[in-house]
């Protein structure tokens, strides 16, 4: 997909969606929102819509929903496989969002957590 600003009234949208669980750490990405379970992140607000990370499953079904892709973040076909970007009309039925939303973030949290990262030291 092409870049495209993402709404600001998104924001909100998406973070309405989020389980509510002590583990989400949410964070802002490339002008928008995302969030992490255990270092992973599971989803954000990018383009219209939201771009998730599902099970196998759950890819297939959302694959299958009018509007759904691959999550191409740079536009030039070198696509995520186990992201979706979400079809914009999601972004207007806030308990269908929350159901996917809750199925990212469970699919996430079966996952071995991420170290964090180490800071990088400043050259002098």
């Amino acid at each position: 997909m092409a870049w495209t600003k993402i709404p600001p009234e998104h924001h909100p949208l998406f973070v309405a969606a989020l389980p509510r669980d002590q583990r989400i750490e949410t964070l802002k990405m490339f002008g928008g929102v995302a969030a992490k379970v255990n270092g992973n992140l599971f989803g954000g607000t990018f383009g219209r819509s939201v771009m998730l990370l599902l099970s196998e499953p759950d890819r297939a079904k959302a694959l299958a929903l009018p509007g759904a892709a691959p999550f191409d973040p740079m536009g030039n076909g070198a696509l995520r496989s186990d992201k979706v970007q979400m079809p914009e009309a999601l972004m207007k039925k806030p308990a269908e969002l929350r159901k996917w939303v809750a199925r990212s973030f469970d699919y996430a949290a079966t996952l071995p957590a991420k170290k964090a990262k180490k800071p990088k030291a400043k050259k002098s």
